[in-house]
C-alpha cells in the first residue's frame, strides 16, 4: 500500500462485521491513521486495528438520532484541514448504499485528496457466512441489489416491483427490516411467487449471526415472531433453497 500522506481522507469498508473479513489495505490504513471517523456498526474488533488513532463515532442508525451527513461530510474535511490522516471507515462497502459518494464528493469540493478502500458487502460476504451464494448456475443467474428504505425512511418509492421480480434471480435487500411486509406485498402483486424462499440474516459473519429462513408471503410475520431486527440482510429468491446444503455456521 502506498503511504498515507496527511491530510488525507480515506475512505474504508469495514466489510460485514467480523475483522478477518477486512483487505489488508484496510488494516494497514487503520494502523496508519490519525483520526478514523466510524459507523455505528463497526465492530470492537476492527476499531482494535486503530489503536493509535482518535476514534469518532458519526454512524446513521435508521429510527435512531443520527448526525446529519453535512455534519459527517464537514468533519472530514475539517480534520483533514488539520493535517490529520483520516479514515472514513464504513460498514461493508462504502459505494453500496453508504453514502461515500456524497463523501467523497464533499472532499472533492473541498479540495481534500482521498482514497478509497473497498469492502465486503454484507449482501454477498454476510449471505456466504449463511450459505446463501448470490449467483449459483440453474437457480440464479442474477441478482439485484436495493434498499429498503427511502432517505426519508419510508418504503422506497419509484421501484419497478414487477420488472424486478421478472429480472432478478436474487434480490438482496439492504435495510428492508421495517418495510418487508410492504416489500413483500408488491412483490408479490408484480408476479412473484408466494412461496419464493426468503432468507433474514442478522449481524451476519459474527459470532451472534442469526438467519431466519421463510418465504414471502410470511416473511413480515415471521420476522415478526422472531424478533430479529437491524443490522440485517434479507435474500430473496430460489437460490436461498440450496442453504440446506450449503450452510456452514
Amino acid at each position: 500500500m502506498n503511504a498515507f500522506p496527511a491530510g488525507e481522507v480515506w475512505l474504508v469498508g469495514a466489510g460485514p462485521g467480523d475483522a478477518g473479513l477486512l483487505t489488508l489495505h484496510a488494516v494497514e490504513a487503520l494502523k496508519a491513521a490519525d483520526v478514523v471517523v466510524h459507523d455505528a456498526l463497526v465492530s470492537a474488533d476492527v476499531l482494535a486495528y486503530a489503536a493509535g488513532a482518535e476514534l469518532v463515532l458519526l454512524g446513521k442508525r435508521g429510527g435512531k438520532p443520527s448526525p446529519k451527513q453535512s455534519e459527517i461530510n464537514a468533519r472530514l474535511v475539517a480534520e483533514a484541514k488539520a493535517g490529520k490522516r483520516v479514515v472514513r471507515l464504513k460498514g461493508g462497502d462504502p459505494f453500496v448504499f453508504g453514502r461515500g459518494a456524497e463523501e467523497v464528493l464533499a472532499l472533492v469540493a473541498a479540495d481534500v485528496k482521498f482514497r478509497v478502500i473497498p469492502g465486503i458487502t454484507a449482501g454477498i460476504g454476510g449471505l456466504a457466512y449463511a450459505g446463501i451464494p448470490v449467483t449459483a448456475r440453474d437457480f440464479n443467474s442474477s441478482v439485484i441489489f436495493l434498499t429498503g428504505h427511502d432517505q426519508t425512511g419510508l418504503a422506497p418509492e419509484g421501484i419497478d416491483w414487477a420488472a424486478v421480480g421478472k429480472a432478478a434471480g436474487m434480490i438482496v435487500l439492504y435495510m428492508a427490516m421495517r418495510h418487508m411486509g410492504e416489500i413483500a406485498d408488491k412483490l408479490i402483486a408484480g408476479g412473484l411467487a408466494a412461496d419464493t424462499p426468503v432468507a433474514v440474516v442478522m449481524n451476519a459473519s459474527l459470532p451472534e449471526m442469526r438467519v431466519l429462513d421463510t418465504t414471502l408471503a410470511r416473511a413480515a410475520a415471521d420476522i415478526a415472531a422472531s424478533g430479529m431486527g437491524a443490522p440485517a440482510i434479507v435474500s430473496i429468491g430460489r437460490g436461498n433453497a440450496l442453504r440446506e446444503q450449503m450452510a456452514w455456521r
